[in-house]
């Protein structure tokens, strides 16, 4: 018997009004999380990655022109409750984020001690003194110095912040968390060290995570699951080894040969064009401008195929494909 996922996201849209039309930033998307499994979402810049990881959340601008699909975590679909339950029930208490920039995202004239402390007070009622006695813990579960809960942010290091911010993640001991490119701006080392940190507490306290990046080279050291997102759809879905040997969407393997080689002569490819306009999407495939393997029946109709238990959108698969996806809810007949 299989085990029941983390996390389902059903045919999830989130739609943004603007003066020109609606921008379809994540539209009918699906995907799952099993427990103490860590997904990483790929994709450029503007694909609606951390559109998809605010939806989630529920962390949502004034301009939402639709939101809809179904979430169910640890079997609680989490859409049907209200904004006052979901912020009491599971956001920073079931699911945190360490947002994007997170080492600029600290309040400089608070101490760090204190932020961190502080979704424990709030989401577990625990008095201050015992707030910042569990930010020392995770303070040192981080690889923080306990003496920097009295500094602030701007006497921290780029790398230092970055583990405060995951400490802050941490403090309620959520199921899941979201990361959104957690070491973007930061060097090399720092990099290396911070996914080191991730991957140790992953190990110890059983936490599951979405890590949203562009940087495939570090998310090779989290994955467990790669997701690829192109144009506000998620294009396929494979197990980390498989994908970084042999993916199977014409996106993904171009993003793969993007990446440079330490060893071998072949130079780093890229890929001709730009994204399709999200106020106006194609009718068929949204990667067939760029695709090198386009054909006719690509600008036709959306792709939604699943090959070998992966989800794939791509008319090559179609006579691989052993099932399609199911319809969307707006009856497009799209879903990611």
């Amino acid at each position: 018997m299989s085990e029941n996922p983390l996390l389902r996201v059903e045919d999830l849209a989130l739609y943004f009004k603007t003066r020109v039309g609606q921008v379809q930033a994540v539209d009918h998307v699906h995907f799952e999380l099993k427990k103490n499994r860590a997904v990483v979402i790929l994709g450029e810049s503007g694909c609606g990655k951390t559109s998809m990881a605010k939806a989630i959340l529920r962390l949502l601008p004034r301009n939402v022109g639709q939101y809809s699909g179904k979430i169910e975590l640890d079997g609680q679909d989490v859409m049907q409750l209200d904004d006052e339950a979901f912020r009491t029930q599971i956001r920073w208490v079931k699911i945190s984020m360490v947002p994007q920039a997170a080492m600029n995202a600290l309040n400089p004239v608070l101490r760090a001690g204190d932020q961190v402390a502080e979704p424990a007070m709030v989401h577990l009622n625990m008095s201050k003194e015992e707030a910042l006695a569990r930010a020392k813990v995770m303070f040192q579960h981080v690889g923080v110095p306990v003496d920097f809960l009295a500094r602030y942010p701007f006497e921290l290091s780029g790398g230092m912040r970055q583990r405060v911010a995951i400490a802050m993640a941490l403090i309620t001991n959520p199921q899941l968390i979201v990361l959104d490119e957690p070491t973007s701006a930061l060097d090399l080392l720092t990099q290396a060290n911070i996914m080191n940190v991730l991957k140790t507490i992953k190990w110890e306290t059983g936490t599951s995570y979405i890590l949203i990046t562009h940087d495939i080279a570090t998310s090779s050291e989290l994955a467990d699951e790669v997701a690829v997102m192109y144009a506000g759809q998620i294009v396929e879905v494979n197990e980390a080894e498989s994908f970084f040997s042999q993916p199977l969407h014409p996106y993904s393997q171009k993003l793969m040969a993007s990446v440079p080689r330490l060893y071998g002569d072949k130079e780093p490819d890229f890929i001709p064009g730009r994204p399709p306009s999200l106020l106006n999407p194609p009718a068929g495939c949204r990667f067939a401008d760029r695709c090198p393997l386009r054909f006719e029946q690509c600008d036709r109709e959306p792709p939604t195929f699943i090959v070998d238990g992966h989800p794939v959108k791509c008319w090559l698969y179609e006579k691989e494909a052993s099932a399609a996806f199911p319809p969307a809810a707006n009856g497009s007949g799209d879903a990611s």
